[in-house]
């Protein structure tokens, strides 16, 4: 009798190793998909999910407050649709953010994943963004030679609009502090290292770079086990190439220029849009806050654009009464054609949407949906810091800011990144705290 017994519980232990196996690689397949065509996010969702629902004899339902929240913020997209002037553009705006109510559930269910399993995740993923970096990287390489055009290796030419420097510079930070944060670093892990930081500054994303160097300098300072001489030969040799590609590559140095020329000085001569016979001028800070009329000829830099949206924001709230409802999920970018079409802009703005995801969601699903989303990124942050895990720190802190610059959870890949990343932090086991410090 014992004997078969301790048969059937290497059989069972077997079982569960090899399900919870399954479970990781799903996860690391979520997250490797995401720069790829949207049926791929899709795919591999779905995958995810039926295996879960499959499992269901594994299962073991747990209560989370974090995880909670996501679902709370659903169904306040859900009840959006009773006030929403376009009910077609709701629901399929619905479809579209659904993993905000099946993601947490799912994890709601399935094992708290411990540190062992997480870094698994982790590590597939950070060398799937090195692939990406070397394919596209070869990619601009072979169009230079073909063209003779520098342009392929810049922003969205590098890696396309619809994918998006700024989506994919932030997909590719995520895996360069995964390596950053590891205690041994191999010697391929180096060239990995050195690989993306080339790929995120060729990328050009600003905000994205200034975050980087944030999290890299915090990190250094407080968190790297390595000698006082190293940690300063790495913050050196960093700075060093970031001034380097500032001062010499013209394309980067630009990138970063134009917003300095244009904030404080009104109507600067875009030549990169216009010419001397055709010319379209820089709107700054000020006339994008004040001015009362535009022209179609005006042209909005990336921190200009953001303050405009903000002001036709403030001014939906004064003249509508949206504040307690919003205008309903995926209803907002009529509202906002509007107010492009009343300030006389080029009609190609209004196809912008806030650039803010707090704005967005306050915008779409009112002050309840945007009171929601903060508690959830001031949660997911203390809990980050309590636990002195710092790659929860980076994930929490990159988009805590980055919901200041973009609507992040507007597109697939951004929410399909964020919430299985939110999800996996607010359910993995507690990390060992000793020997941590902050």
């Amino acid at each position: 009798m014992e004997k078969t017994n301790f048969f059937l519980n290497i059989k069972e232990n077997t079982l569960i190793l090899n399900y919870e196996n399954v479970i990781i690689y799903l996860l690391a397949a979520l997250l490797c998909t995401i720069p790829l065509t949207f049926a791929f996010g899709s795919i591999a969702s779905i995958a995810f999910l039926i295996f879960t629902i499959f499992s269901y004899k594994k299962l073991r339902f747990s209560t989370n407050f974090a995880l909670a929240l996501p679902i709370l913020l659903y169904l306040l997209m859900i009840f959006s649709i009773l006030w929403t002037n376009n009910v077609n553009d709701t629901l399929s705006a619905l479809k579209k953010e659904v993993l905000f109510l099946l993601m947490p559930i799912a994890f709601l269910f399935l094992p708290k994943p411990n540190q062992s399993q997480i870094n698994r995740v982790f590590t597939i993923y950070s060398w799937s963004m090195v692939i990406y970096a070397v394919y596209y990287t070869s990619r601009a390489s072979f169009r230079f030679l073909e063209t003779g055009k520098s342009k392929f290796f810049f922003f969205h030419e590098l890696v396309s609009t619809d994918l998006s420097a700024i989506y994919m510079a932030v997909f590719m930070s995520f895996g360069l502090f995964y390596f950053i944060s590891k205690e041994v670093i191999s010697k391929y892990e180096r060239g990995a290292i050195l690989m993306l930081i080339l790929f995120i500054l060729l990328l050009s994303s600003k905000s994205i770079i200034f975050i980087d160097i944030i999290l890299s300098v915090c990190y250094y300072i407080y968190l790297s086990k390595t000698n006082k001489s190293i940690k300063m030969l790495t913050l050196v040799t960093v700075g060093f190439f970031l001034i380097f590609s500032l001062v010499y590559i013209n394309k980067i140095r630009h990138r970063f220029l134009v917003e300095y020329e244009t904030a404080f000085v009104d109507n600067n001569v875009n030549m990169e849009i216009g010419n001397q016979e055709n010319k379209v001028y820089n709107i700054s800070l000020s006339q994008a806050w004040n001015a009362k009329h535009f022209e179609p000829n005006n042209f909005f830099p990336g921190t200009a654009l953001r303050i405009f949206q903000i002001r036709i924001f403030k001014e939906m709230l004064q003249e509508q009464d949206i504040f307690f409802t919003g205008f309903g999920l995926g209803n907002a970018q009529d509202q906002i054609r509007q107010k492009v079409k009343k300030y006389n802009l080029y009609p190609g703005n209004g196809e912008f949407n806030f650039h803010n995801q707090y704005v967005q969601t306050f915008a779409e699903i009112g002050v309840f949906g945007f009171i929601t989303l903060v508690i959830m990124m001031v949660y997911t942050v203390k809990k980050a810091f309590k636990n002195k895990d710092f790659m929860h720190i980076v994930f929490s802190l990159t988009m805590i800011m980055l919901f200041l610059t973009d609507s992040f959870l507007s597109r697939q890949r951004g929410i399909i990144f964020f919430i299985t990343l939110y999800c996996i932090f607010h359910t993995k086991t507690e990390i060992n705290r000793q020997n941590k410090k902050l």
